[in-house]
């Protein structure tokens, strides 16, 4: 069979490489794909929110099924034009991406249906800003509704913040919408569980722990992701039942109950206090850069779990996982996730001798005249599969070295909560 994956990030790039494990497929075609992309399928360089040019090359390249990576293409609709086509296409349709696409709307199906998350207000004006901090102590996490690429999130620490960030948002800060979600501030321990979902079940898709802040320490302005570790030791068999059912389980029936069953990867990011798990935000596709540290432990063909959700055919099949643990670091521009340079070479990659367990995933990167260049704020995703994360980032650390790109940057406490004698 033949695939097409939209996407040109390292989630891309490690769903490409994991597919083509299988003997099942043809070709892969990745729309526009990435310089790592490039080295393994075939990568087309057309614009996919062009829906009858997107159309015509899927009929041109006889597709079986199509495989959309990030978001906004999901929250945009392209899996609703794709079915009315009557293609094979994994992700949710444009209603169930509001849990993603909306932060207001998935606040408000919490509310409804009691699933646990941080109290909350929407906000369209200054007053209704005022309002919530008379009720509420510091700090104030605000949120942008709409996408805004990791980087919509602030965790305020004085009503005076509080007010500049959300009357940017009101002024338009992210295309995607001027109104924003303030919410108590939860602490805990951030980690992050998957589901692959048909019309009628789902399975486990892995978990991971992610590293948002820029900075060592958790420190500086939120980002797309600077790191990852998989599997996420603190989500134990107890709190996994506890997410299923207070989380998992309601989201599903809701969606299910509005007519528009979610399909495709549903990713629920939480916050664990006190041993109970409450919902910071729903992604309704794989993460990046966890998606680089749960595929690489993954022990079934991919492609059956793709037509498997397709075809809601998800009960009749197992997902069986690797024993070893994984860990990916982000190897970024210098300035991300402010201003940084493009078009940098990255000479050393081609002369690096991986193991099979160490793997170098493409993100913003493309290959022009016989040589690697950055075009992207997060450039490469180190990983390497092991039994132990103190002994995993160490052998990062040294491909890291041997990459040596003098215009990059990359956190080097990624899995503190893991590593603990740091």
């Amino acid at each position: 069979m033949n695939i097409a994956l939209i996407g040109s990030g390292g989630r891309e790039h490690a769903i490409c490489k994991t597919l083509l494990k299988s003997n099942k497929i043809d070709k892969i075609y990745v729309i526009p794909g990435n310089a790592g992309t490039a080295e393994i399928a075939i990568n087309l360089n057309i614009d996919y929110s062009n829906r009858s040019e997107l159309l015509k090359t899927i009929k041109n390249k006889k597709i079986d099924l199509v495989i959309i990576g990030p978001e906004e293409p999901l929250v945009n609709g392209v899996v609703d034009f794709l079915r009315s086509k009557k293609i094979y296409v994994f992700g949710p349709n444009k209603y169930a991406a509001q849990l993603e696409g909306s932060k207001a709307f998935m606040k408000q199906l919490c509310k409804k249906n009691k699933i646990p998350t941080a109290n909350f207000k929407i906000c369209n004006k200054k007053d209704d800003v005022e309002s919530f901090l008379k009720k509420s102590g510091m700090p104030v996490v605000v949120k942008a509704d709409g996408l805004a690429a990791g980087k919509g999130v602030v965790i305020c620490k004085s009503k005076k913040e509080v007010l500049k960030i959300s009357n940017e948002i009101f002024l338009g800060k992210f295309k995607s919408s001027n109104k924003c979600i303030l919410e108590e501030f939860l602490s805990g321990e951030e980690a992050s569980y998957f589901v692959v979902v048909d019309r009628n079940s789902f399975l486990f898709m892995g978990s991971a722990q992610d590293h948002k802040r820029v900075g060592e320490g958790e420190t500086g302005p939120n980002t797309g992701g600077m790191g990852a570790y998989s599997p996420a030791p603190i989500i134990t068999s107890k709190i996994e039942k506890k997410i299923i059912n207070r989380i998992i389980k309601p989201t599903l029936l809701a969606m299910k109950k509005s007519k528009n069953p979610f399909t495709g990867f549903l990713y629920a990011g939480l916050m664990i206090k006190n041993s109970n798990p409450f919902l910071i935000e729903y992604n309704i596709r794989m993460g990046d850069p966890e998606c680089q540290v749960i595929l690489p432990r993954l022990d079934t063909d991919l492609i059956d779990i793709f037509m498997s959700s397709v075809k809601n055919n998800l009960d009749k099949i197992k997902i069986k996982w690797k024993k070893n643990k994984c860990m990916t670091i982000v190897l970024c521009s210098k300035g991300y996730p402010l201003k940084y340079k493009k078009n940098k070479i990255i000479k050393n990659i081609r002369k690096i001798k991986l193991d099979k367990n160490s793997i170098i995933f493409h993100a913003g990167t493309k290959f022009l005249k016989k040589n690697f260049f950055s075009i992207g704020g997060r450039v490469l995703n180190i990983t390497v599969l092991g039994n132990n994360f103190d002994k995993i980032r160490k052998k990062i650390f040294k491909i890291l070295k041997k990459i040596n790109w003098k215009h990059g940057f990359y956190r080097k406490d990624i899995g503190w909560r893991v590593i603990k004698h740091r």
